[in-house]
């Protein structure tokens, strides 16, 4: 593993995913007139998440399905790090990939430890090997094994369920991750934690991520990639989530993000490019006249009670220390924690409901971080604004039969179709 760090002050990881290639893909359906996917060529890089966005039967899932065979391709060659997929047994090929689907597609009459175990299983693993699996994805989903391994699926709720998806997905550690609408079925609140633990969970597995999505804004927060498709999976634009909202290359994805594109641009910055305050701590046992002593000194007026492993569980007034006498570790369920990893947008929608306008921040495996407050983010946002966000880079390869990716000044790809608005 690399001993380099992030910009974030976290160890980089090793990228354990593979690339993938389409090459001339189609996928024609009896009866119909025109092909659900015509000629695609996607490069899909190593390590990287690529959204596939489009209207309703734009042929992304049709896509997504004949990367692991569950839909063969009729022509065209899909290509996994340098093996000629087409060409593989489907079963085998398929427990080299993760495949999650809304509401995690658990089996109901398994425990979770089983529901995550399956692959393994079928690869041979020892009980041993299979057992420390479990746990250790459990873990890496944020889910405590000593809590969880033993539930069955109805007693869990449809975020938890879905992180279980996640799990089983990585349980044989493949290079590759595939995603269909895998938070359309949970509310809002609980699609933003999914989404902020995909990013959490993806910093520390580097996997090759492929993700069918009807909604723009989560493209946007998840992608180091977008393909918006049309009809026929043809390939309008495949670029930076960036680059996408400062230069749509049509009417038809001007049209696709929708208005407040401006709005939009808060998703491209993350809570850890902002600098963050620090908070008074605590610990479960503490009295209270100890923890306020500090607070005077420090100047703070609310205090961050921390578990045994660093993770935040309740966030105090100096009125609300004075009453608790000894500080608990009960988890409050109203506290007003963003990821490091989650975007501007999602960190103020957590600041306008909390009572010290402003949000405690968590870092790998829930730690915490540090505090960010409006103030911060207002001042992030105009430092976005004023620096060139574009710079140079090379866009994957994105086309479809006869057509040509058009190069443009900074690298990018934009593979307009014939037929297409532009």
């Amino acid at each position: 593993m690399s001993e380099s760090t992030t910009a974030t002050g976290e160890p980089a990881r090793t990228v354990s995913g593979a690339e993938i290639l389409l090459q001339n893909v189609t996928k024609r359906y009896p009866g119909q007139d025109k092909p659900a996917v015509d000629g695609l060529t996607m490069q899909i890089p190593a390590g990287q998440v690529v959204m596939l966005v489009g209207p309703s039967g734009c042929g992304k899932t049709t896509t997504l399905k004949m990367i692991n065979r569950l839909i063969e391709p009729t022509e065209g060659s899909i290509v996994l790090g340098g093996d000629d997929v087409t060409r593989m047994n489907g079963d085998k090929l398929r427990r080299r990939m993760g495949y999650v689907i809304q509401a995690g597609g658990l089996f109901p009459h398994q425990t979770v430890a089983a529901n995550i175990a399956v692959v393994p299983k079928m690869l041979g693993w020892d009980k041993a090997r299979i057992a420390a699996r479990v746990d250790e994805l459990l873990e890496l989903v944020s889910l405590d094994p000593e809590v969880y391994r033993d539930r069955y699926p109805k007693e869990l709720s449809g975020g938890q369920q879905q992180r279980v998806g996640v799990a089983r997905a990585l349980a044989a550690d493949p290079p590759v991750l595939l995603m269909d609408e895998p938070f359309g079925a949970v509310d809002p609140i609980t699609r933003q934690r999914l989404q902020d633990e995909l990013i959490n969970i993806q910093a520390e597995v580097q996997k090759t991520i492929v993700c069918v999505t009807h909604d723009f804004d989560e493209a946007v927060k998840l992608g180091d990639w977008i393909a918006i498709f049309t009809e026929g999976a043809h390939l309008v634009q495949y670029d930076t989530p960036e680059r996408i909202l400062a230069e749509p290359a049509n009417a038809f994805v001007e049209n696709f993000i929708g208005s407040g594109a401006g709005l939009k641009q808060l998703t491209l910055t993350r809570v850890a490019d902002v600098p963050l305050a620090e908070a008074e701590q605590a610990r479960p046992g503490e009295h209270a006249d100890a923890v306020l002593e500090r607070m005077e000194a420090s100047g703070r007026h609310h205090v961050v009670v921390l578990d045994d492993r660093g993770r935040p569980r309740q966030w105090l007034s100096r009125k609300q220390v004075r009453r608790a006498g000894t500080l608990t570790g009960e988890l409050d369920p109203q506290l007003p924690v963003v990821s490091s990893r989650s975007t501007l947008n999602d960190a103020l929608d957590t600041m306008l409901v909390s009572s010290a306008g402003a949000a405690l921040v968590t870092g790998r495996r829930d730690a915490f971080v540090g505090v960010i407050d409006v103030d911060s983010v207002m001042e992030a946002i105009a430092a976005a604004r004023a620096s060139t966000r574009s710079g140079d880079y090379t866009a994957p390869v994105g086309t479809n039969t006869g057509v040509l990716p058009a190069a443009d000044g900074h690298g990018g790809a934009h593979a307009v179709t014939a037929g297409d608005p532009s």
